[in-house]
């Protein structure tokens, strides 16, 4: 006996949808459709140069963009095709030249934090992924961290931005240790990546000492490379799953940035972060700024379905693939806030700042 239901079954004549819905409907898919396109063009704008070579100029033709950027005539004059077409470059028949809309050059282009283009390289980096997603769906598992060769790359890039601009002005501060930092104390970042943050702490303050773990050779190489190139002698990176870190009464302050939720067991791991800190030591976390109420990140986080994406196609992908529970991105602030307190933390602060909207900043005691 088949038992499926189909839409016909659940619904009655006055659900049909009347032509004006589906017409929107279509109209959304397109618009989707061609931002989905558009995302990808900005995607190799942003690596080959090509948004930084445009804002240099007033205008210009694609031979000469082509020519000032390193890159082949033909392929340049496709693109912008495809940058005129979805709104963001002007075009002069007359000149054949393209220029760039004033508007779209802070967030096209530069090294500041409101720079999206560097946001958007996530997505044909997912896409190459979405074979083994779909094949987990049917099959459970998920992916591991080698199956996406310039994650680390690209989150360190995003976050090195924010870091750049916020980490010793704005988010070190949130944590009331910044005295101490200056007369010494042992610091540790937890899932430290290529470990920008933590060569920018060790050269703020050179009297305390700096510990970064990560299980990503590769990140720590990079690392390693760039604490030796700005000189560093009080950092050290140690190649470590921290699910495993037996390290007790050690840390006057440990970080963790945007490195908990896809961790295969988190719990584990924000418990041996509690132990390795010693007695009023403090915990700094950065994640994501959500809630873990579906209904409350409809209402409020106009990038939800980033959130939710990234987190089927990589993190929560991840933490399944290792046998995790699977946390993902959108674990949000309640939860976060709850297995905190569960890891043995008896304060808990919640903090944002204005120009970070996308995180949320946990001072755990």
């Amino acid at each position: 006996m088949n038992t499926t239901l189909t839409w016909q079954d659940v619904t009655g004549p006055e659900d049909d949808p009347t032509q004006e819905a589906y017409d929107e409907a279509t109209g959304r898919l397109m618009g989707i459709l061609n931002d989905s396109s558009a995302a990808l063009l900005i995607a190799v704008g942003h690596q080959t140069g090509l948004f930084r070579t445009l804002a240099s100029f007033p205008a210009a033709t694609s031979d000469l963009i082509a020519d000032a950027a390193g890159l082949n005539e033909r392929y340049v004059r496709e693109w912008l095709g495809g940058m005129t077409t979805s709104g963001f470059v002007d075009f002069d028949p007359e000149t054949a030249s393209y220029r760039l809309r004033r508007e779209y050059v802070p967030v096209l282009s530069g090294a500041g934090t409101e720079n999206l283009a560097r946001t958007l390289q996530y997505l044909p980096l997912l896409g190459e992924v979405a074979p083994k997603i779909v094949e987990a769906f049917r099959k459970g598992g998920g992916t591991s961290y080698s199956d996406y060769p310039r994650f680390h790359h690209i989150m360190a890039a995003e976050s090195a931005a924010v870091n750049d601009a916020s980490l010793v002005e704005s988010i070190l501060p949130l944590t009331d240790c910044i005295n101490a930092l200056q007369a010494g104390i042992a610091v540790a970042d937890i899932g430290c990546g290529e470990g920008h943050a933590l060569n920018l702490l060790a050269g703020t303050f050179p009297a305390s000492t700096f510990t970064g773990y990560d299980f990503t050779a590769q990140a720590l190489a990079a690392a390693t490379a760039e604490a030796a190139e700005l000189g560093l002698t009080n950092v050290t990176f140690v190649l470590q799953d921290v699910a495993h870190l037996a390290v007790e009464g050690t840390y006057d302050l440990v970080t963790a940035f945007d490195a908990i939720h896809d961790q295969a067991d988190p719990a584990r791991v924000l418990g041996n972060i509690r132990t390795s800190l010693k007695p009023g030591g403090t915990f700094l976390m950065v994640d994501i700024n959500a809630s873990s109420r579906l209904e409350v990140n409809m209402a409020s986080l106009p990038w939800a379905p980033f959130l939710y994406t990234i987190s089927t196609f990589h993190c929560m992908a991840v933490s399944l693939g290792q046998g995790g529970i699977g946390l993902g991105t959108v674990w949000g602030k309640e939860r976060a806030t709850s297995m905190l307190r569960d890891a043995g933390f008896t304060s808990v602060e919640v903090k944002e700042l204005e120009d970070d909207p996308f995180n949320a900043y946990f001072v755990a005691r």
